[in-house]
């Protein structure tokens, strides 16, 4: 089957080399033209750990290619998958210029029967205007099914979600456009995959209900290791005793700065937003933000609170991007931080295995490190951000030796607090 992918960012990219590993033909589309001659020459964009090896070989084997031209993609593909921004308005909602764009150009474009496949994060309702949106800029009259199929691929183990996801989401009106993405779905049949088929308006929401109680659980969990540091319990306990509930699991019950990302904000947001429209405020998923955006400023004074004025001192940041294994520094709790510290007049030096140079452009003004010892040396105090591997293990010793005074701010919860204590820090870490 011949497939089309407009939008190589992140969502798009791993979907066009995944689709082509279950042996499709993928045509690629951006109207970045650097970016395309990069692709081209085998060098992704984003950092995916696997993805590159992944490219390459499917490009060497012929199912993989790239282009800056809508109009070919659409004429060689029976499915075309719309995978570009949907990025927040100022009042939460979500920007759909670029998708409505590329919807006309579908449609102008088209000379026979397509499937059209939303996979970029729309507000729920949006695929039906958009379908409705291409009948009316098609040069020609010419029949095509529009399907939403939302994503849930994990930055930094994306690949992996993919090839073996928990669920496959498609919502559609016509068993013909059902069939055809069922056959493009076909080599999760081994894996016994369930595929959940369900009409437009449910897909989206499909989309937005998993991402809005996901990111309920991170603020929930959040609130409890606040409130354990006020009455002498210990989170982490907590949370792993919660976890082996099976009612309610342990995933995302992990304590820290609070959740970030191109996903949770933008869709919380949305999901919000699209419930105040229709004259429902969801108090829940608004609380959820709330405490979201100010567990990063609690961050904040808890480095104040183990720093002390911070005018004139130098703070050391371990790890810039949101997660691990990603270089995206999109909503991250790092980039907040860094600039409270920084209106405190603070000085900050910071290391990131991956996110350096997106930082660099954010703030091209503060020091940074080329790992987490440079960071540490003459620091008055080092704040563990992200909980990167190579964090997990550090030397303590030399890490102590480096720092100018032994405060160690640990958001993460990557070490023993009595461990540390007995190594001579001042240690801290959230809910513990």
């Amino acid at each position: 089957m011949n497939i089309c992918i407009i939008g190589t960012g992140y969502v798009g990219l791993v979907t066009g080399v995944c689709l082509a590993e279950f042996g499709m033909n993928l045509i690629c589309v951006d109207n970045d033209h650097p970016k395309i001659e990069l692709l081209r020459q085998g060098k992704v964009t984003i950092h995916e750990p696997g993805l590159e090896d992944l490219m390459m070989k499917n490009m060497r084997e012929g199912r993989l290619s790239f282009s800056t031209r809508i109009e070919e993609g659409v004429k060689s593909s029976l499915v075309i998958f719309i995978a570009v921004g949907t990025p927040s308005n100022d009042d939460g909602s979500a920007d759909l210029q670029y998708v409505e764009e590329v919807a006309k150009e579908i449609a102008r474009s088209m000379g026979g029967y397509k499937v059209v496949v939303i996979k970029s994060t729309v507000p729920v309702g949006t695929c039906r205007r958009l379908k409705q949106l291409m009948k009316d800029h098609q040069l020609q009259p010419v029949p095509f099914d529009i399907v939403s199929n939302p994503e849930f691929q994990r930055e930094g183990s994306a690949i992996e979600d993919f090839m073996r996801p928990d669920r496959v989401t498609i919502g559609a009106e016509s068993e013909q456009a059902v069939a055809i993405m069922k056959d493009i779905y076909s080599a999760l049949y081994l894996i016994e995959t369930p595929l959940v088929i369900t009409s437009l308006e449910t897909a989206e929401m499909i989309k937005y209900a998993a991402n809005a109680f996901l990111a309920t659980k991170v603020s929930f969990i959040n609130e409890i290791a606040n409130l354990c540091e006020v009455m002498g319990a210990d989170v982490h306990h907590v949370a792993r005793a919660m976890g082996l509930d099976g009612r309610i699991g342990k995933k995302f019950l992990h304590p820290g700065p609070g959740f970030g990302g191109s996903c949770f904000p933008k869709d919380t947001r949305a999901l919000s937003r699209m419930a105040q429209e229709k004259g429902y405020p969801f108090k829940i998923l608004d609380a959820v933000i709330h405490v979201n955006e100010e567990q990063r400023r609690r961050m904040i004074k808890k480095i104040v609170e183990k720093a002390g004025d911070l005018k004139g001192k130098t703070i050391g940041i371990l790890g810039l991007s949101f997660k691990p294994n990603t270089n995206d520094i999109r909503e991250s709790s790092s980039i907040v931080i860094i600039q409270g510290l920084l209106a405190m007049g603070a000085k900050v030096k910071a290391f990131d295995p991956a996110a350096m140079e997106e930082t660099k452009a954010v703030f091209p003004k503060i020091e940074f490190g080329k790992d987490a010892y440079e960071v540490a040396e003459g620091v008055d105090a080092l704040v563990l951000a992200t909980e990167w591997n190579q964090f997990r293990r550090l030397d303590l010793q030399r890490i102590r030796e480096l720092l100018k005074k032994p405060v160690f701010i640990d958001l993460r919860n990557v070490y023993d607090p009595d461990q540390m204590k007995r190594l001579g820090f001042d240690y801290c870490g959230v809910g513990r």
